[in-house]
């Protein structure tokens, strides 16, 4: 166990400090993980969540397809007039709306469809983008927090214990809603400053001519037609049991048909070192699952809770939060919810419950709700903590806008605190105050 954790935790420091390419690094640690036999190579392939690699790519030819059209530009320019160039009133109106977003979409393809306009709009404005971009991704991973399908540790959550849609809803919005409104109090505050517009700015805003920016009209059309169809396959896909992975990329590959792109100018433009850097995380983590890491880690839950269920839910919420900020929340899901619902029954016949429902709602909920809103409240925390917070640092990297490991964590960590304490009052109060 200690030496895949000792390799981890060099490719961590690596990463963080940003000595070498965070793709490199994973990938080197990934060889070496695979090298020195401390995960099998097709246990280690087996880890790579292809689903999201797929959306990933997917959606990045998408939104290649529609920058090509102009159409962002023309969003910006609309968003910028309708504020009146007011940059504090469209930062929060853009934070409120990639939460929104992130609920029913997922929250990688909300910051994949939110970064080029929000990039175009700072640049529009002239004002820094880099910090609005990283706060994007922190709004992302709150606002996908509330449903079923807006954060991919709700998805595993859900389909190994059939909570149901309207359960995330009712049970996960009302903490959401309070972090949003208290985080966006927080947010005007610090960047009351860098969103001051000239006078000249809004000036030329005002005078500025949205339609002029579409330059491919009939291809305009055509691509909105399929996005149209993508959404609709997110929305039900559920239903009809497709992964959104595979949906973003056949819709990706069918946009590209129909609209006459080229398919070779499309795949150029997907962010590759994302995608490789994903997978060699993947399979860095798959060694640390080999070797019961993440079951370790759970037992010293239990032992150092001595049979508290509060004690549990509460350590259970800033344990998955603090491990999802150093590792990706996804595979880390995956390793706490076969020990979550392992130590129901311990608890069930503790306090003597028998009693099928009462287990679920005094019992599974409050340690469920509490893995759920860790898990994705932490992924604020460091720029590796969420899928989204990695796209949305190469997207913005690409665009000239830096947004490194620290630049991240100075926004994102004190932002996951607050979250976080507002999900721990939640869970106190609505499980345990009686």
């Amino acid at each position: 166990m200690l030496i895949p954790i000792l390799v981890f935790l060099v490719v961590y420091f690596f990463i963080a400090t940003e000595l070498i390419d965070k793709t490199i690094a994973a990938l080197i640690g990934a060889g070496i993980m695979i090298g020195f036999h401390l995960v099998g190579y097709e246990e280690a392939l087996h880890a790579i969540d292809l689903n999201v690699l797929f959306l990933l790519i997917g959606m990045m030819v998408v939104v290649n397809t529609l920058t090509d059209t102009g159409v962002f530009e023309w969003l910006a320019i609309q968003l910028a007039r309708a504020a009146k160039g007011n940059g504090l009133v469209i930062v929060i109106f853009f934070m409120v709306l990639t939460a929104v977003l992130s609920a029913f979409l997922d929250n990688v393809t909300t910051v994949i469809l939110m970064a080029p306009i929000t990039i175009l709009l700072c640049q529009l404005l002239e004002i820094p983008a880099a910090p609005i971009l990283i706060m994007e991704a922190v709004f992302s991973n709150i606002g996908g927090t509330a449903t079923l399908v807006g954060d991919p540790p709700n998805i595993l959550i859900g389909s190994q214990t059939h909570l149901s849609f309207n359960d995330f809803l009712i049970n996960l919005s009302p903490p959401v809603i309070i972090s949003m409104i208290l985080l966006l109090g927080l947010l005007a505050l610090l960047f009351r400053k860098n969103t001051r517009t000239t006078e000249q700015t809004r000036k030329r805003i005002e005078q500025s001519r949205p339609e002029k920016a579409i330059l491919q009209p009939v291809v305009l059309k055509k691509s909105l037609l399929i996005f149209g169809l993508i959404l609709a396959g997110f929305f039900g896909g559920r239903a009809l049991d497709i992964e959104p992975g595979i949906i973003a990329l056949a819709g990706a590959m069918l946009m590209v048909l129909v609209c006459g792109k080229d398919i070779h100018h499309s795949l150029v433009h997907v962010e590759w070192n994302t995608i490789l850097f994903f997978s060699g995380l993947f399979m860095m983590i798959a060694a640390l699952e080999h070797a019961h890491v993440f079951e370790a880690m759970g037992e010293f839950i239990l032992h150092i809770c001595n049979g508290n269920l509060m004690a549990t839910a509460l350590t259970i919420l800033w344990f998955s939060a603090i491990a999802s900020a150093i590792v990706d929340n996804i595979p880390l899901v995956m390793a706490m919810i076969p020990l979550v619902k392992g130590i129901i029954p311990v608890f069930a016949q503790q306090m003597g419950i028998s009693d099928e429902a009462l287990i679920h709602a005094q019992i599974a909920e409050p340690l469920l709700w509490s893995l759920a809103l860790g898990a994705c409240f932490g992924g604020n925390g460091t720029l590796v903590g969420a899928s989204a917070n990695v796209v949305i640092a190469q997207v913005a990297n690409r665009n000239g806008c830096k947004v490194t490991f620290g630049s991240f964590t100075k926004y994102g960590f004190p932002f996951m605190l607050i979250s976080l304490l507002v999900g721990s009052a939640y869970i106190y109060l609505r499980y345990f105050m009686n």
